[in-house]
């Protein structure tokens, strides 16, 4: 797996920037919708087909409530469902199908009444689901700078004394830590636990982007140190997407506290530039809609798109003189194809300083590695990342 010749090989191929294109008008948002929901691609992954399709009939318009609402009325029966229901299998199993209908009826962002309202709804959804796993899922809350980090903690169940892994796992632009947690369910048979977090200015998150909003994911490293159940020597990391830029600062400035770093297509350089924000984000096919806004939702001080074009370059880990600084050890998740993160920020990050990387490349992948059919987010998962985790942990 280590980056070698075929990594070279990958570079002649490069990253052709994208031409702008106008944004998808809604029947055309919502015929991709239907279609990704039948092949299980991403957003949608986990949504019954027949219940994408009963909720976008209900939506006419690109309004952001409308689309609130259609989705938010399908989750809304399973709500029901879950309170009628008579063994505990059966009102998780609901729970878990209202809890992503309530997700994407806020996605990408929950940036409008209707869409702020499913997002509440959508974590009340998930932590009824959370009070029926076993071992338990627990809620951590830290103040932290006026306000409070949110995360959820997920230990295995071990003998008394016995100290265990774990890994932070940082969500993306429009991926939740319900949703990372729910991928991190996987690791508690191995003896891992883990620590989901949003990352800036998503979800709950106490920070916007900004310069050094990775200070509040420190704190949680911090925390993590404290508890007697957790080995403070065998601390991971795994961002994904944007999650994936502060996993790599988090690689770089915490490195001596982290046994390994997964950057799953993470922003390092050209991303940040105006032109990819110009030619790679407006309009992006590759994503469902409004990428964007959805960045200029998360981003501190950016209240118009054109505001991306000024506030974006300064998070370069070049010109924060970053990139080429040690690292921990890391495993670099991504495709060639990818248009939402320019492939040449992965090759940078690779070539940079002077520590060897693992590196993991699919040259038909687009986003995070992913293809439609074969390598999917769930086969990268759990034939990719968590081997190399488990391994870095020392677990069999």
């Amino acid at each position: 797996m280590r980056a070698l010749a075929a990594f070279f090989i990958l570079l002649l191929l490069g990253h052709a920037a994208q031409s702008q294109v106008p944004e998808r008008t809604i029947e055309e948002i919502k015929t991709e919708t239907q279609a990704r929901a039948e092949r299980g691609a991403y957003p949608v992954i986990g949504l019954a087909a027949a219940d994408v399709r009963d909720a976008l009939a209900m939506i006419t318009t690109r309004e952001r409530d409308d689309w609130a609402h259609g989705f938010s009325t399908i989750a809304e029966r399973y709500l029901a469902q879950a309170g009628a229901a008579t063994t505990d299998a059966a009102r998780d199993a609901a729970y878990v199908k209202a809890w992503r209908l309530f997700y994407f009826a806020q996605w990408p962002v929950p940036s409008s009444d209707g869409k702020r309202a499913a997002y509440r709804h959508a974590i009340d959804a998930y932590l009824k689901h959370a009070a029926l796993l076993s071992p338990r899922l627990e809620v951590i809350r830290l103040p932290f700078e006026g306000s409070e980090i949110v995360a959820y903690l997920r230990l295995p169940a071990t003998a008394p004394g016995t100290r265990v892994p774990v890994v932070m796992a940082i969500a993306g632009l429009d991926s939740r830590k319900e949703t990372v947690a729910e991928t991190y369910n996987a690791l508690i048979v191995h003896g891992v636990g883990y620590i989901a977090v949003d990352s800036p200015g998503t979800g709950e998150a106490p920070l916007k982007v900004g310069a050094n909003a990775e200070r509040y994911l420190s704190k949680l490293i911090d925390y993590l140190t404290t508890r007697p159940e957790v080995d403070a020597k065998r601390i991971l990391v795994h961002g994904v997407s944007f999650g994936g830029y502060w996993a790599t600062k988090l690689a770089i400035l915490e490195r001596d506290r982290l046994a390994g770093v997964v950057a799953q297509s993470p922003p390092i350089d050209e991303f940040f530039s105006a032109k990819f924000t110009r030619d790679g984000t407006l309009g992006n096919r590759e994503y469902l809609f409004d990428l964007a806004p959805a960045f200029t939702a998360v981003v501190d001080g950016a209240n118009t798109v054109d505001d991306l074009y000024t506030k974006l370059p300064p998070l370069s880990l070049a010109a924060l003189g970053l990139l080429g600084k040690p690292t921990a050890p890391m495993l670099l998740v991504g495709g060639v194809k990818d248009t939402q993160v320019p492939f040449s920020d992965m090759v940078a990050l690779l070539k940079a300083g002077d520590v060897p990387k693992d590196a993991w490349i699919n040259p038909q992948g687009g986003h995070l590695g992913r293809e439609a059919k074969g390598w999917t987010d769930g086969v990268i998962f759990e034939r990719v990342i968590m081997p190399w985790e488990l391994r870095r942990l020392g677990v069999n």
